[in-house]
Formats: structure tokens, sequence, C-alpha cells
């Protein structure tokens, strides 16, 4: 009996005592928890030259925003020289990424292979090289691919808007477009004169299409001719004239533009890329960056994105 009593006092003594323990809190901790050794996002440092296309800028200038927003430490930079300007840049080994609004010339693959330059080419988005004249031009809703090449073709001489249809005014014709260095004026010259670099050459040309932009917006009687970007971002300052290659007018807009009926001015857009520059982190994560989210910044800057297979395919070569 004694021997139970001193058992059972025995075990209450050690509840007394363990409700005497301060206990562990659940909300301060009392040891500090160790910190992760590695961190979730490499911190990249260095520099992503580009240079090129005024009309890949817009692209190009929107994902270099994005990116150093995430890699702060990464200097990206993005010229307008044109395409084939940043072309005799890249090839010289003096930029990484060459911005293209029409593929790379067979000289200027000659040029680069005598450097020493290897690359690989990236389409980033559809456009739609618009033609486009002031708001209140009220006369030239549309156009035809012969009247067009009849206005810019080598000798022209339309020198007044009634050159060009009789019931037009009879007031003279202010032409603005892209320099002889613009993938644009490539573009543009092969598709509607017929063959490329052939125009006449007494129009105001510039390499900026922000400058084109307002040589249009300041005159009543101009006719000029960039991306379609530019007509976007630039709501009420422009009119776009709608094209008749043959099967009636079309305007250009992202759904023409990517179904292909908005013709001939649909177009794809490139990036080329120094492989030797890939080998460096900084460019091979701006490069992947471009392809994978960049993609949806092509829409915001007024292009069509690429079907998502172009993009994969893109990647699977960037990684």
């Amino acid at each position: 009996m004694n021997r139970l009593k001193t058992i059972l006092i025995l075990i209450l003594a050690g509840v007394f005592l363990a409700g005497c323990v301060e206990q562990p809190s659940s909300v301060q901790p009392t040891a500090t928890p160790a910190q992760p050794t590695v961190q979730p996002t490499p911190q990249l440092s260095g520099t992503v030259k580009a240079d090129g296309s005024s009309t890949v800028f817009p692209i190009s200038e929107a994902v270099g925003e994005e990116f150093q927003k995430l890699y702060p430490n990464v200097r990206v930079t993005v010229g307008i020289s044109g395409t084939g300007g940043g072309f005799k840049k890249f090839c010289a080994g003096e930029i990484d990424i060459s911005d293209a609004s029409r593929a790379i010339k067979d000289s200027e693959k000659e040029l680069c292979a005598k450097n020493g330059i290897t690359y690989e080419e990236f389409k980033v988005a559809f456009d739609g090289l618009s033609v486009m004249v002031n708001p209140q031009n009220t006369w030239a809703e549309s156009m035809t691919v012969a009247e067009l090449k009849k206005i810019w073709q080598p000798n022209s001489t339309v020198k007044t808007w009634k050159d060009v249809r009789p019931n037009f005014p009879n007031e003279k014709i202010i032409l603005v477009g892209a320099d002889t260095d613009s993938g644009t004026f490539d573009y543009f010259t092969e598709v509607i004169v017929g063959k490329e670099k052939s125009s006449r050459s007494d129009y105001t040309a510039s390499a900026d299409d922000n400058m084109l932009v307002q040589a249009i917006a300041g005159e009543k009687y101009a006719l000029g001719y960039f991306g379609y970007a530019y007509y976007v971002e630039n709501p009420g300052k422009l009119k776009l004239v709608a094209i008749d290659s043959g099967k009636g007018q079309v305007l250009p807009s992202e759904q023409t533009i990517n179904d292909g009926t908005y013709k001939p001015l649909s177009r794809p857009l490139f990036i080329y890329v120094n492989k030797e520059s890939m080998k460096r982190p900084e460019i091979k994560e701006f490069v992947k960056y471009y392809l994978a989210q960049g993609k949806e910044l092509v829409s915001q800057v007024g292009y069509v994105k690429m079907p998502d297979s172009v993009y994969e395919e893109g990647l699977s070569r960037a990684r």
C-alpha cells in the first residue's frame, strides 16, 4: 500500500514538473531556419547588343525591357541602322544579334563566312508592311499593286495624285519610305516593283520609322510605307490604305496578316544570333526569353505571333 502511494506521488510530481517547462512556440521559433545555399534564379550580368531593322526594333526593345527587369545587371542595347546596316555590323562581329525584316542575303552570308561569323536564324513574328496616308486623305481608300508600282518604279512619271487615278486630286504627291539599307525597302521593291532595290529616288527616305510617321502625320498629300506596328502605335495620326492584289481590297490587320489574305505585303521577321555570342550565358538566356516569353509581347507592339511550333523549334536550337 505504501509502495503504491509512493508511485502515485512520483507520477503526479512528474506531471507537475512537465507543466512548468516552457513549450516551444509555433509562432516564434527559437532557431532561425537555414537559408538555401542555391538561389532559384542565377544572377546574370553582361551586355546584349542588338541592331538592325527598325521594323523589328519595337519587339526587341520590348523584350529587352522585360528581360532587364528579371536581370537588372544585364545591359541590353537595341539600335536602328536598318536590316542591311545591321548585317554589316553583325558580320563584322560588332553586335550579338541582328534584327532583320528579311532573310539574310547571299552576299551577307559570304561576308559573315569571310569573317568567321556563324549564326542561328530565328523567326519571331509576322508583319504586314503597310501603305499609309494622312487621315485627311479622303480619296485613296484603296490602291492596286499596279498603281503602287506606277508610283514607286524607277523613272516614274507620277508627280501628282491625279497621275495615279483621274479622280484623285491634282495635288503633288509627297512620298516617304524606307531608306536603301532597310529590309523594308528591299521587300517592298521586290513585291511591288518586281525587283529588289528598284525604286524611284526622289522621295524622303529614313531608317527611322518614327520619322516617317511624323512626315505623313504632318502632310495631307503624303503617302508612305512601313511596318504595321507603327500604325498601331500612332492612333489617329495615320490612315491605312487597303491593297488590291487582284482578289479584292484587303486592309492589314492581325487576322489578315496571320491568315495570309493581306497580299503581297505580309512577311516574316527575324533575329540572327552570333553562335559565339550564344556561348555567353546572358545571350543564351536572352534568346530563350525572346522565344518563350517575348512572343507574348509581339501583339502588344502591333505585330502577329508565329505559330507556337515555330517558337518551340527555335527554342530547341537555343538551349
